[in-house]
C-alpha cells in the first residue's frame, strides 16, 4: 500500500498573498478568519469588518458549535457544520485555508483547521504565522466583504479524531492512549485558576504548552524542533496520542504539531478539562493546590 500523502496543513504567507493577487481565492480556494476574544477584551467580528485578508469570510466559532451542550465550543452536529460552511462557499474539493488574528500569531486557527478535519475534509492549512504576520510582511487587507456563493458541504464525523469522556475516563486504566495537555504549566499543575475554573489535569496527562510550538514571531516552530519536543516528554508518536486542554481549543495545536511530525490521527478531547473538572471524581483530578491545602 502507498504511504499516505497529508494534505499540507500550513501554507506561508507568501503562497497566499500570491493566490489572492491571482485571484485564486473562490469556490476552490477560500480563506477563513477564525478568531475569537473575551468579549471584554476585543471583538472579533468587529475586527474581521475593519480589516481582513482580500476574499476571507468570517468563521463564527460561537455559531459552528453545539448550543445545547454546557460545555463551550463542542463540536456541532455534522448537519449543522455541512450547512455553516456551505454558507461560506466551501463544498468537498474546496482547499480552506484558516487563520487568527491572536496577538500570538495563531490561537484558534488550529481549532478550526481540526474541525474540518473532524468532519473528513483533508484539503485545510492554516497560514503560518496568522495576521499578525501577514499584516508585518505587508501583505494587502482590506474591509470589503464579499459574501459567497453558497457550496453543498458533505460532512462526515471521524469518530478516530475525537474523544468522549467515557473514553478518557477508560483510558485510566487501559492506558491505551497517551494524553497531553495543552494548557500552560500554572494551570495543568492546578495552582493557578482558570477563568474562575479551579484547574489541574487527567492523571497521567503530559503538559505540553500549546506556545511552546509558536517562535517569539508567532510562527510555527521547525519540524525539527517539534520532534525534539515530543521526544523530551517521552510522547511515542508511531503510538495513540490524544490532546486536550481548557476547552478543546489549544488541545488542536497539539495535533498540529504532531500532524506535521507525519502523525495525523491525533484525536482531540472535546469537553477536555471543561468536562473533566465537572464530571470527573476528586480522585481523578491531579491539583497541587488540592495537595497544598490537604
Amino acid at each position: 500500500m502507498a504511504p499516505q500523502v497529508l494534505a499540507r496543513a500550513l501554507v506561508t504567507a507568501k503562497w497566499l498573498s500570491e493566490a489572492v493577487r491571482a485571484q485564486r481565492v473562490g469556490p476552490s480556494l477560500r480563506v477563513l478568519d477564525a478568531s475569537w476574544y473575551p468579549p471584554q477584551e476585543r471583538n472579533a467580528r468587529q475586527e474581521f469588518r475593519e480589516r481582513h485578508i482580500p476574499g476571507a469570510s468570517f468563521f463564527d466559532i460561537e455559531e459552528c458549535r453545539d448550543k445545547s451542550s454546557p460545555y463551550d465550543f463542542m463540536l456541532p452536529s455534522e448537519a449543522h457544520f455541512a450547512d455553516y460552511v456551505g454558507h461560506l462557499g466551501i463544498s468537498n474539493d474546496t482547499h480552506v485555508v484558516v487563520y487568527d488574528g491572536d496577538k500570538l500569531g495563531t490561537f484558534y486557527a488550529p481549532r478550526a483547521w481540526w474541525m474540518f478535519r473532524v468532519f473528513g475534509h483533508k484539503e485545510v492549512s492554516v497560514l503560518n504565522g496568522g495576521f499578525k504576520n501577514w499584516v508585518k510582511e505587508g501583505h494587502p487587507v482590506t474591509a470589503e466583504v464579499s459574501p459567497p456563493a453558497p457550496a453543498v458541504f458533505k460532512a462526515t464525523l471521524d469518530k478516530a479524531l475525537l474523544k468522549t469522556f467515557e473514553q478518557m475516563v477508560e483510558n485510566l486504566e487501559s492506558r491505551r492512549f497517551q494524553v497531553v495537555d495543552s494548557r500552560p504549566e500554572g494551570r495543568f499543575r492546578g495552582i493557578e485558576l482558570d477563568q474562575g475554573l479551579e484547574s489541574g489535569h487527567i492523571p497521567g496527562s503530559v503538559n505540553m504548552p500549546f506556545h511552546s510550538f509558536l517562535t517569539e514571531a508567532g510562527h510555527e516552530k521547525s519540524l525539527e524542533e517539534i520532534q525534539q519536543m515530543f521526544q523530551e516528554k517521552k510522547i511515542d508518536l508511531s503510538k495513540p496520542l490524544t490532546a486536550t486542554c481548557r476547552k478543546g481549543v489549544t488541545a488542536c495545536h497539539i495535533a498540529l504539531a504532531a500532524y506535521l511530525c507525519g502523525k495525523p490521527d491525533v484525536a482531540v478531547y472535546d469537553g477536555s478539562w471543561s468536562e473533566w473538572f465537572h464530571r470527573a471524581p476528586p480522585q481523578h483530578k491531579v491539583s497541587e493546590m488540592k495537595r497544598n491545602k490537604a
